[in-house]
């Protein structure tokens, strides 16, 4: 414990006096989001852990993008959103597969809690949502053709596997729409 307090004190005194204070109370509120608020509670207390997790999963590209320009702006938060709505269908798909060891744990993960139709169901919803969000660095301008052509066969490719763990579930495809 006395090492991790003070690794963070001095990270945040690294980025307070070395690159900028927006990137410091960002990473604090993420490192508090996910320490403490994450792990310490939600993780136990509700099968949307994941969902409300996932944000401070998300933030790295949000601190990346202030540290090097001191501000918070759309193009950052467009990062951030993508990776949040990749975080549940990704992890809910081994939570299916690690259905078990979830429940003798007593975290309450969505197959646990609503059974596997339910969570397949969220995994798809999610997917759409990530592939919807995966293309706005294209329509607002950050990005090219080329990204563009990636994120939505990247997406679909993520879509057919969510599909398949719905429809024609095998004991390796929960595992494998996880790797996707």
């Amino acid at each position: 414990a006395i090492f991790a307090i003070v690794i963070g004190v001095l990270g945040m005194a690294i980025l307070l006096l070395l690159v900028n204070p927006l990137s410091a109370w960002l990473t604090l509120a993420s490192f508090i989001g996910y320490a403490f608020i994450y792990t310490g509670y939600l993780k136990h207390a509700t099968p949307q852990n994941i969902v409300i997790g996932g944000l401070s999963g998300a933030m790295p590209p949000l601190l990346g993008w202030a540290a090097v320009t001191g501000t918070i702006e759309p193009g950052a938060l467009i990062l951030v959103l993508i990776i949040f709505a990749w975080t549940p269908p990704h992890f809910w798909a081994l939570a299916i597969h690690r259905k078990d060891e979830y429940a003798k744990s007593g975290v309450p993960m969505l197959p646990v809690t609503h059974g596997e139709f339910v969570t397949k169901v969220h995994i798809i919803v999610y997917t759409v949502m990530l592939i919807a969000a995966s293309v706005l660095p294209f329509f607002t301008g950050m990005s090219s053709w080329l990204y563009l052509g990636s994120a939505l066969a990247l997406g679909i490719g993520f879509l057919v596997w969510s599909i398949l763990l719905m429809v024609r579930p095998r004991p390796t495809t929960a595992m494998d729409t996880f790797k996707y």
